[in-house]
């Protein structure tokens, strides 16, 4: 786990406006940044950099953070690997494990990481080079209909029909790193004792994979004609594992964005052919099946994921493998598809006979997660009789197990239980269901309390510690239950952000904070927003304010006290005496909050 102090160390030293600067034009407006959103369509600038409070926000359609949170949406990363990137932009070393190893250890990986990576990108670099002198590839591109700007959008090479065509490359043609980067093959003569290197690739058509920051980390080799394997991909490195990365992720993740969803197809050509037609929102596996990493990668660009697959019977085992990997994503705010082409037809072929309207249709028409589960579980048992329905109920265990309580479980339980005569309820027991659904609706639900916004003291209070989380150094836990007491409604939310500011050094920004409250509500980000809308208030005048604002609630709280006393008539000695004391502590309250007001800031 990274520490803390490292993220608010990272995040005090890189410059937001920088490092979205990079992916988004951005221009002067005030005390801020303004660009068009990268993360919808939008004709007119509503994405705001704040370099005040090292915060981004597009009013638009509410995506925001740090410069953390701004490279996990815009690139897809992990939380580590944005922060790993940017760490290594900014000259500091994560802290993790791998610390623990001696630095001369450390050293060398990171040396060998480099080294694999400067082969992958020069060897990359040459094939693209080859590709304008050999007329036969072009052709083969010609032929299946792509043109030189597709190829060139997509790094596209030949590699030559050559056993060792790369040591014009590299003069070192011997080094071990050529090997383990999966460029060349070493290989020993059993007979003679002799030892032969030869490359990898000879004349393919080379399609660079690229991870989700651009860098290449393997290649795809398709034959111009005939021969076998069709395809040749990368072997395994420390750079490149087929199970957790993409093809074509880098270059659709915009059209991602701008369509909605991501559409998963099984091979090099299928992406390149259809973003050629206009369907750039393409990717593919790498020869290999789907698996929960692959999942997991796309629901961090969109939460709508189309499966395509041929209509044969591999092309639904595959599908079924999907399926598995998915489930345990399945949930009620993700739209997860199944799309079967006619058996003679893979995504290339199919938009090229219809066209595109005709495969956009195919997309949108695709088979939900959900119909595609009671289909599979369903389709070749005998439901009239008991056999055959406790046979669908036994396939469809694990299925349901792997998903997550949520109401696409309970709509699918009810659906499943009604095709095999039982009920939900009958289901989740029989399933054995850690968190049952079901039974949750047999009574009727209570119905829903309109709750009340902050009260404005409580939104004053909320927005100083926002813009400057060092004042929460100086609640101490009596202020603090005064103000929650104040609006008992939103005092979680308040302590909430006091213990995360509590977290934080008193030198850390709004960034930091914000960045430590990630994903705590619609309420909070809607805070945010408004502090990141107005300039950022000075330390002392807000410190007085929230100093003013534990007096006032303070205040509320004795006077409420002071009421109840009178109502009740101040019958007996200790509500008399009680109510004397309140009196004059409110004499001193409002006596120190003057001398306050007069010790203040002057302009």
């Amino acid at each position: 786990m990274i520490p803390q102090s490292f993220l608010q160390d990272l995040l005090n030293r890189v410059d937001i406006v920088e490092v979205v600067g990079r992916y988004v034009q951005l221009k002067k407006g005030g005390a801020n940044y303004l660009g068009l959103c990268p993360f919808h369509g939008e004709k007119s600038p509503s994405f705001t950099v704040s370099p005040a409070k090292q915060f981004f926000h597009c009013f638009g359609c509410g995506a925001n953070g740090s410069a953390i949170g701004f490279m996990m949406e815009f690139s897809g990363m992990s939380f580590i690997e944005a922060v790993k990137e940017l760490a290594q932009n900014a000259g500091m070393t994560v802290p993790e494990q791998e610390d623990r190893l001696p630095p001369a250890q450390r050293a060398a990986i990171q040396a060998k990481s480099m080294a694999l990576s400067e082969v992958m990108t020069r060897a990359c670099d040459y094939y693209r080079q080859q590709l304008r002198a050999a007329p036969n590839a072009i052709d083969y591109l010609k032929r299946r209909g792509l043109t030189g700007e597709i190829a060139a959008k997509f790094w596209i090479g030949y590699a030559p029909d050559a056993w060792d065509s790369l040591r014009k490359v590299f003069p070192d043609y011997e080094d071990a790193v050529l090997v383990e980067a999966g460029m060349v093959i070493d290989k020993s003569d059993e007979e003679g004792g002799t030892r032969k290197r030869y490359d990898r690739f000879r004349d393919r058509i080379m399609f660079p994979i690229r991870n989700t920051k651009g860098q290449v980390i393997g290649f795809g080799g398709r034959v111009l004609d005939q021969g076998e394997p069709k395809y040749l991909n990368s072997p395994e490195t420390p750079l490149f594992q087929k199970g957790t990365e993409l093809y074509g992720l880098f270059e659709a993740r915009q059209a991602i964005r701008e369509k909605g969803h991501v559409l998963v197809t099984e091979g090099y050509m299928d992406v390149v052919a259809l973003a050629q037609f206009g369907v750039a929102q393409v990717v593919a596996t790498l020869g290999t099946a789907c698996t929960a990493v692959h999942v997991q990668k796309l629901l961090r660009q969109t939460d709508q994921v189309v499966f395509s697959f041929d209509g044969d019977a591999a092309g639904r085992r595959a599908a079924r493998r999907a399926l598995e990997a998915c489930l345990p994503h399945a949930t009620d705010s993700r739209t997860l598809k199944f799309l079967f082409l006619p058996v003679e037809h893979d995504p290339d072929s199919f938009i090229r006979a219809h066209g595109t309207a005709a495969f956009e249709q195919m997309i949108r028409d695709a088979t939900p997660l959900s119909q595609f589960l009671i289909a599979t579980v369903t389709e070749e048992q005998d439901l009239l009789t008991a056999e055959g329905r406790a046979r669908a109920q036994f396939d469809a265990k694990p299925l349901l197990q792997a998903m997550p309580a949520s109401a696409l479980r309970l709509q699918m339980l009810r659906q499943l239980a009604q095709i095999t005569d039982s009920t939900a309820q009958e289901l989740e027991t029989l399933f054995e269901l850690v968190t049952p659904v079901a039974n949750k609706y047999l009574k009727a639900a209570p119905r829903a309390i309109r709750r009340k916004p902050p009260v404005e003291l409580e939104r004053k209070v909320l927005r100083m510690l926002l813009a400057h989380p060092g004042l929460a150094h100086e609640l101490d836990d009596a202020a603090l239950q005064v103000l929650a007491a104040s609006a008992p409604d939103h005092g979680e939310m308040l302590r909430r952000v006091v213990q995360a500011a509590k977290q934080v050094s008193g030198e850390a920004g709004f960034a930091v904070l914000a960045e430590q409250l990630r994903g705590s509500g619609d309420e909070l980000d809607v805070l945010m927003t408004e502090v990141l809308a107005e300039p950022l208030p000075d330390l002392a005048p807000a410190r007085i304010e929230l100093a003013g604002a534990v007096r006032q609630a303070a205040m509320r709280a004795l006077r409420a006290e002071q009421d109840r006393l009178v109502a009740e008539g101040l019958s007996d000695d200790h509500s008399r005496a009680r109510y004397r004391e309140i009196v004059a502590t409110l004499e001193q309250l409002r006596i120190a909050g003057e001398s306050d007001l007069a010790d203040g800031p002057k302009d």
